[in-house]
């Protein structure tokens, strides 16, 4: 994503009263922002798909709780996809990039890899070939964080200063939707087909993976349809276009990374980044096969897990922004790190109450909320962090895939955890994997790390509202 802080800030202010207002929501019509809302439905589907939803359908299909949690390995490509963003950046597809543009070249080629990876994991049986399914997985999450990548980009491009604020906000609530559809509208689907047309459940997830395919098309159609933004200008821009294309990518990448990592305490940065949401990741990647575990049904999951936990995260966005408008980024980051951690404790509780609706709906309000004020200051720090305009898109990159490291290498032993230790134990000792975390940002704050990179101010607050 783009950093919250470039958003808006060249915005005119708009007129006292009631014109002021309309021009507010008028601004929601405008074809690019429609554009960009759309595409961020196209990015929050496919996450899912490998992710939580596929470990509900290989825990019905009885895959053991070892196997689910290695499944963590499959977001490998949202860990290290800053290492082909500068391939994004400055290399053409052929033909399509002729005929699209460069952004949306690239965007429609990653669309179409993503809806074939998606129908191919509809075809392959989780309970007979659990690793051919990990190898698909893998092929649907790099498609998903190529289009990432590339939608990051088209956004910053494509939209007007005075639309950035109201793109971002229509982007993100879109991609909450895609996450939504992915997660319990695949569930209520598959749960339908199954009931209503007599289908074996197998038979029901396939045709529930090939509709998600399909719905790829909604981006599709978008890229196809929208406009491409303004080519690069001025002489850097020239000198690049004729340079040999490993030339540009190499050009991209090295400015990327030498700018940062020439940063005082930039290992320290860089580990900080990685571990912060360590805690909150380890847990949440055996949610699903825990409840499942505890006899709620799949529709419980979705309406439960996915629904009103979709409610908690978006009432918990809106007080993490506002409470960081008033206090200083690196007070914000001990909240967020305390709360998140901290309400993996709700489901150490859950754990001794079994099969209680009033028990699951709580502990999902208390995570969902909690943890969506940690990702909103979260957000705003690595945002902060890439103040250099010429490097922002491959920077962020960086940033997110470390963080995506996270959920990925380090959640792996997940499974082999609450195997272990069974899950009252397991999700209490959880807090356990947020204590370097905390040592971190303890060590940072002490040496002046957010005085130094100017995060401490006013303009750090206001961009974790944006």
């Amino acid at each position: 994503m783009a950093p919250p802080d470039r958003a808006g800030t060249d915005s005119p202010a708009p007129a006292q009263g009631r014109p002021g207002l309309l021009a507010g929501l008028t601004v929601y019509l405008r074809p690019r922002v429609l554009a960009v809302m759309l595409l961020g439905f196209s990015s929050g589907l496919p996450l899912a798909l490998s992710g939580s939803t596929l470990l509900i359908w290989m825990r019905e299909a009885g895959v053991d709780l070892t196997t689910i949690g290695l499944f963590a390995l499959v977001g490998t490509p949202y860990a290290i996809k800053f290492l082909w963003a500068p391939v994004v950046d400055a290399l053409p597809v052929p033909l399509l990039t002729r005929w699209l543009g460069r952004r949306r070249g690239w965007l429609v080629l990653s669309q179409l890899l993503l809806a074939a990876a998606i129908a191919l994991l509809a075809l392959v049986d989780p309970a007979r070939a659990p690793a051919m399914v990990a190898l698909v997985a893998l092929l649907v999450a790099t498609a998903s964080a190529t289009q990432d990548i590339v939608i990051d980009a088209y956004r910053v491009e494509r939209l007007d200063p005075s639309e950035q604020a109201a793109g971002m906000g229509a982007y993100v609530a879109a991609y909450r939707v895609g996450m939504v559809v992915s997660t319990a509208g695949i569930l209520f689907l598959v749960s339908g087909i199954q009931e209503k047309l007599g289908v074996p459940g197998p038979v029901a997830w396939r045709y529930g993976y090939l509709v998600m395919a399909a719905a790829v098309g909604i981006g599709l159609i978008t890229a196809l349809v929208s406009g491409e933004p303004s080519a690069p200008q001025g002489a850097e821009a020239d000198e690049e276009r004729h340079e040999r294309p490993l030339k540009r990518v190499f050009h991209a990448a090295a400015g990327a990374f030498t700018e940062f990592l020439t940063r005082p305490m930039a290992v320290a940065i860089l580990a900080f980044v990685v571990l912060y949401k360590f805690c909150d990741a380890f847990a949440g990647t055996m949610t699903a096969p825990f409840v499942i575990d505890l006899g709620f049904t799949r529709t419980d999951y979705a309406a439960i897990v996915k629904g009103l936990g979709l409610g908690a995260t978006l009432v918990g966005g809106i007080v993490g922004g506002m409470a960081a408008r008033s206090l200083p980024l690196a007070t914000m980051l001990w909240i967020g790190a305390i709360l998140q951690s901290v309400s993996n404790l709700t489901f150490a509780w859950l754990a001794t109450r079994g099969l209680d609706y009033g028990a699951l709906s709580l502990a999902i309000v208390a995570e969902n909320f909690t943890s969506a004020i940690g990702t909103v200051v979260f957000v705003a720090y690595l945002s902060g962090l890439c103040r250099n305009p010429l490097h922002t898109a491959t920077q962020y990159a960086l940033l997110t895939a470390l963080a995506a490291t996270g959920r990925t290498y380090l959640s792996a032993s997940a499974g082999y955890v609450a195997a272990e230790l069974g899950w009252v134990w397991f999700f209490a000792g959880s807090l356990v994997t947020a204590v370097p975390s905390l040592i971190l940002l303890a060590w940072l704050q002490a040496r002046g790390h957010f005085r130094e990179e100017g995060l401490d101010g006013r303009r750090t607050r206001a961009a974790a509202v944006g």
